[in-house]
């Protein structure tokens, strides 16, 4: 027994890459992990320490009905739960099956369907429980989730920025690669936070870290359409892509899809 706080990891539908992120800070967590004791970290250690505790990381979608009742309890057990990554914050990739009949994709893929228990869609952490804090991002930025923990074990908000890519793109001088070359790129609606990866390397933002807030979809839309050319179908694909639950681009691609 430490009187340290408890750090618990939870995952659930995902590919684990926030989870490494957590990993992938190496010296950076060092003195994060001398002052907090790691209860549960399946990806990192098999000791499992029981709770209550004091913050939760939740990095994954809500697939199925065990998931579901296993969050609930994850809930009642943690102060504070914080949703890492593309998946818990916005469905990830597993949202591209929301408005699709599952039980046709179960039967296409699996030998044995009926062994298959899942929900219709892939929904966000936040649509079943009380989040204390959205950490945007596939995979999320390491130094933004060092500054999240810091935080809430500090007992103060979160110094995170909130504007968009296209904004990060003016701060570090990159050439906007819609205007240059007429490129699609979501960077104008996209949450900041990957490190101006894409733009800086000559290509369109892919929205990996989600709509930022009040984003103008429906202009940006009409923008790729008369001025870089792109169908319809295509449209509605950039915006599933990484976060496909996300409202703001769920609504914006049905509207192409419709069209």
């Amino acid at each position: 027994m430490t009187d340290k706080p408890k750090l618990a990891v939870w995952k659930f539908s995902s590919c684990d890459g926030c989870q490494l992120s957590l990993l992938d800070c190496e010296d950076e967590l060092l003195p994060v992990a001398e002052t907090i004791e790691i209860a549960e970290f399946l990806e990192a250690t098999r000791a499992q320490v029981d709770g209550p505790y004091d913050v939760s990381l939740v990095e994954g979608s809500i697939s199925n009905l065990h998931d579901l009742e296993r969050l609930q309890r994850i809930r009642e057990q943690s102060a504070v739960v914080i949703a890492i990554g593309a998946c818990a914050t916005a469905g990830g990739i597993q949202a591209l099956r929301n408005g699709r009949d599952v039980g046709e994709f179960v039967r296409t893929v699996y030998a044995h369907p009926e062994y298959i228990d899942t929900l219709a869609n892939s929904t966000p952490i936040a649509d079943h429980i009380t989040v204390d804090f959205e950490l945007r991002g596939c995979p999320i930025n390491k130094h933004q989730l060092l500054e999240v923990i810091s935080a809430f074990l500090a007992g103060r908000q979160p110094l995170t920025p909130a504007h968009s890519e296209c904004i990060e793109c003016k701060m570090r001088g990159t050439v906007c690669v819609m205007v240059a070359k007429g490129e699609p790129c979501l960077g104008p609606v996209t949450h900041t936070g990957c490190g101006n990866l894409c733009p800086s390397s000559n290509r369109g933002c892919y929205g990996c870290f989600g709509p930022k807030e009040t984003p103008n979809t429906a202009s940006l839309a009409d923008r790729f359409a008369t001025g870089c050319g792109v169908e319809e179908r295509r449209l509605a694909e950039m915006f599933r892509g990484f976060t496909a639950g996300a409202e703001a681009f769920a609504r914006e691609a049905e509207r192409h899809d419709r069209s």
